[in-house]
């Protein structure tokens, strides 16, 4: 643990402060629109949620409190400084990022002021609609291609009396940090801030450190989450990625796979 708070720290070492701005808008201008009513709905199953790990859809375990906890810690910058957009990232594969984007998603989806769009921008291995048992269609890269609309790839996923706005991925290896830097990624983002207004969107991106992707596409995003992981994440990794953070806003680390008892289920900071 030692070295993984050395880690956190040299991380830290890469935000560059806040500024305070306006809020995007009041939380009930961002419930339902005419967007969320042109969306095809589909309902989670709590089984397969629990099979991968995904327990923030609801408040009465211990491990959802503790998401529950990093989503207001998370919120409350998000509101301060204004921001809509929020990366979730790791250094290296299997630090488990897309579960804690999941989990942060669904555990904002239970705020009943709030409203949240979790999207798959991991063209090398998309996982978010697997594990939330979602048919994968187009999604984002149907959108980037033309092939289908935002409103048709994007599906209203409703958990009990929670309902959240997935966009699924699709694999583009070959020209997937293309897309991250092209306009018409640019012009999704845009479309997505008009849309949805002061939805908070939690990206799912690739690992930091396996191409460009991250890179390419970093200056379009408010703040980053960056998962680190126990016996996956080394302090050099860190050093790597803060070389890349250094400009943008990282609002927490996130630590999973702690054994310590205090820790519990992961820690942040």
């Amino acid at each position: 643990m030692d070295s993984i708070r050395q880690a956190i720290d040299l991380a830290k070492m890469g935000d560059p402060g806040t500024r305070a701005a306006p809020p995007l808008a009041t939380p009930d201008e961002s419930r339902a629109g005419p967007f969320d009513a042109a969306l095809h709905s589909a309902r989670l199953d709590e089984r397969r949620l629990e099979r991968a790990r995904l327990v923030a859809y609801s408040g009465g375990t211990p491990q959802g409190r503790y998401y529950d906890m990093l989503r207001t810690q998370v919120l409350q910058d998000m509101d301060k400084n204004g921001w809509q957009f929020l990366a979730v990232t790791s250094p290296t594969a299997a630090c488990g990022k897309t579960v804690t984007a999941c989990n942060l998603a669904l555990s904002i989806a239970r705020l009943p002021e709030r409203s949240v769009m979790l999207a798959d921008l991991d063209m090398h291995k998309p996982m978010v609609a697997d594990y939330l048992g979602l048919g994968t269609g187009g999604g984002l890269l149907g959108v980037l291609e033309e092939r289908s609309t935002l409103a048709s790839a994007a599906v209203q996923a409703q958990i009990g009396p929670n309902q959240l706005v997935v966009l699924p991925g699709a694999v583009a290896p070959s020209t997937s940090s293309e897309w991250m830097a092209s306009q018409t990624m640019a012009t999704l983002l845009q479309a997505l801030k008009r849309e949805f207004r002061s939805r908070i969107v939690i990206f799912d991106l690739p690992p930091m450190l396996v191409g460009d992707d991250v890179i390419s596409i970093l200056p379009r995003m408010d703040a980053v989450l960056l998962v680190a992981g126990v016996g996956t994440t080394s302090v050099a990794d860190i050093r790597e990625c803060q070389k890349h953070l250094q400009r943008t806003r990282v609002v927490r680390v996130v630590v999973n796979k702690v054994t310590d008892k205090t820790a519990n289920y992961y820690g942040y900071y």
